[in-house]
């Protein structure tokens, strides 16, 4: 229940569901300065009417979704729940906040990368939402500290390692990205949110490419009597 989950992830939870009814009730064109928008001047939208990238950006789209796609929501914040909780009891609550955050911003850059360079070469532009590149950052996370915990997909109902699923999800979500067969979702955005996890605990771990590894513990001593 969202009441017995630590502090931050109920917290998260809140912020998005906020955001949603936020864009429910006062329509998207109100919100469309809180969406990620890709870099781009009047020549990309001579009408003007798409806003242009700001910073703060990078932040607020992942507390956003798509008022017309309820799954989506749903989607996010049950990953949200599945692997947050347990992510945040481990790492404590400022390192798990830290951790999501990284990842949204990580995900949103990749997203501006690549929409800005869409944009460039004569497509229209589009805003970006919705807290899967944080998600997806908490799913590498999760696969990371608890390799071989059993966890069971939606769709098919499989039950995999956490490790599998990682490899399976990062993998279909570059073919998809690759290949467009999936348009109108930012795949990614989604590997650009589980990129900047995997280097955030890599830097934390002092792995490269931000040290050499860890030494390894003294080996204990034993007293024969």
């Amino acid at each position: 229940m969202p009441f017995n989950l630590p502090k931050i992830t109920k917290l998260l939870l809140i912020a998005n569901i906020a955001g949603f009814v936020l864009q429910w009730l006062l329509g998207d064109a109100r919100m469309q300065l809180f969406e990620l928008w890709p870099l781009g001047d009047s020549l990309y939208d001579p009408s003007g009417a798409a806003p242009s990238f700001m910073p703060w950006q990078l932040l607020t789209y992942g507390f956003m979704h798509d008022p017309s796609n309820l799954f989506h929501l749903a989607f996010n914040m049950l990953a949200l729940v599945m692997f947050g909780a347990p992510l945040e009891y481990t790492w404590g609550e400022r390192r798990f906040l830290t951790y999501y955050l990284v990842c949204v911003v990580g995900a949103g850059l990749c997203q501006l990368l690549v929409g800005s360079m869409a944009v460039s070469q004569g497509q229209e532009p589009y805003a970006t939402v919705g807290a899967s590149g944080g998600v997806f950052g908490l799913l590498l996370a999760y696969g990371m500290l608890f390799p071989n915990q059993r966890v069971m997909l939606l769709f098919p109902p499989i039950p995999m390692k956490a490790r599998t699923l990682v490899i399976l999800y990062g993998v279909f979500e570059l073919s998809l990205g690759l290949t467009g067969l999936q348009p109108g979702v930012a795949h990614f955005a989604h590997l650009g949110g589980m990129l900047f996890g995997w280097l955030l605990i890599r830097y934390w771990r002092g792995q490269p490419p931000f040290g050499g590894r860890p030494k390894p513990p003294p080996p204990r001593m034993r007293i024969v009597k």
